[in-house]
């Protein structure tokens, strides 16, 4: 195995983490101070205008996107570790207008969707002129089980009638946010797995109501938001439908692969990001007369993190190339792998961290809080831990099945 990235790639990581330690994360804290002025938590920082602008004229602009036409034709494997170093701070996608759920909106539209989809949707979500919401995680079962899906799509002459609620539908409050992406079901007699569609819902829509923002550990998340949004007798045309009904579990297979990867080599950016500011810590603060690095088991901890992280790395990547090279389906155990393994590290070394600063790390004065609390929500993002472990023991114990008893 070669564990070189190509030259496409570290030309690429290169210019992305230049532009991110010059220029982002010096403007973080501009940013923040702009949604804690009265009345702003809910518009948009002129500064991330800004930065998007200075992004897209450098060339650092959609390259999640494979297909040349719509991005920088990046594979999932080249792709990755450039999403690593956006990963270092959490405006940092947006920026380089990738991020979620606009990716898997916009993957989900290039390879799904109509012509008339792509020109009225994926144009503008491309340009960075609008941002998309996924609406699929229920609050009325468990959503950990897809196929408990109870908010409805159902055909009506030349439209289809929307009814369900949703609730962590991020990006719901984002001023820009224009389209939601529904999925419902359409057909409760047909096969477990085609009974679900996606369609496109405009956020404007007669019977939308965004009924609340939903807090994470006493955050609002301003201003992306996640919300509850509840979606009654709305119509829209049946054109709105993405590749035809039935299909929608199958576009979200398509949509939740590559989306894992960026998640993963997303939150291992961050756990680098914090086992700097651990590391910086421990040899700059002295205690009992000695460096925190002397104490305890500190060493320990930071041999473990550095060890964590590049384990969790190269899994990763071992699941980027095999989608590139198999298909999501042919990279299953891979994705769920991943998807257990970086929210983990990333949380347990956000934790030492904070152990590390003391009362500072719990405080808005570093990163390190909203970190922990990152690394702890993707444990349940795009499906919990114990979902996924399922899936790798259930494709394990399939290879010896009719081997022996």
């Amino acid at each position: 195995m070669n564990f070189e990235y190509n030259e496409r790639s570290k030309a690429m990581i290169k210019k992305v983490r230049s532009f991110v330690r010059d220029r982002i994360i010096p403007a973080e804290a501009e940013y923040y101070a702009w949604l804690k002025q009265p009345g702003q938590a809910w518009t948009q920082p002129p500064i991330m205008e800004t930065l998007k602008r200075e992004a897209k004229a450098e060339g650092l602009w959609n390259l999640f996107l494979p297909e040349p036409e719509y991005g920088a034709g990046l594979t999932n494997l080249e792709y990755a570790p450039v999403a690593e170093e956006m990963g270092r701070s959490f405006i940092a996608s947006e920026v380089f207008n990738c991020n979620a759920p606009d990716t898997g909106n916009a993957e989900v539209l290039v390879r799904y969707g109509s012509e008339a989809q792509k020109k009225r949707w994926l144009e503008p979500l491309l340009a960075g002129e609008i941002r998309s919401a996924f609406a699929m995680t229920e609050p009325d079962v468990a959503s950990s089980d897809a196929t408990n899906m109870q908010g409805t799509i159902v055909a009506d002459g030349d439209e289809v009638v929307v009814n369900g609620k949703k609730w962590w539908t991020t990006n719901a409050g984002h001023p820009n946010c224009q389209f939601f992406i529904f999925m419902g079901l359409t057909d409760p007699t047909a096969g477990k797995h085609v009974q679900h569609s996606m369609v496109i819902v405009p956020r404007d829509a007669p019977g939308v109501k965004v009924v609340r923002m939903l807090q994470v550990f006493g955050t609002l998340d301003e201003p992306y938001g996640h919300g509850e949004v509840h979606f009654d007798n709305v119509r829209v045309p049946k054109d709105n439908i993405i590749a035809g009904l039935g299909r929608g579990f199958e576009i979200a297979q398509g949509r939740l692969g590559p989306g894992r990867i960026h998640h993963c080599m997303r939150a291992i950016g961050a756990a680098e990001r914090t086992l700097e500011l651990l590391c910086k810590r421990a040899t700059e603060r002295v205690a009992f007369g000695k460096p925190l690095t002397n104490l305890g088991g500190n060493r320990d901890i930071i041999a473990n993190a550095r060890i964590d992280i590049d384990m969790a790395r190269l899994l990763t990547l071992q699941a980027a190339d095999r989608i590139d090279r198999l298909g999501v389906f042919g990279a299953l155990t891979d994705i769920s792998a991943i998807k257990v393994v970086a929210p983990n590290v990333l949380q347990r070394i956000a934790d030492q961290a904070i152990q590390i600063h003391g009362g500072g790390g719990l405080s808005e004065d570093f990163p390190l809080a909203a970190l922990f609390a990152y690394g702890r929500v993707l444990r349940l993002a795009d499906g919990p831990d114990e979902v996924h472990r399922g899936m790798i023991a259930k494709l394990e114990l399939n290879k010896y099945k009719g081997g022996r008893s």
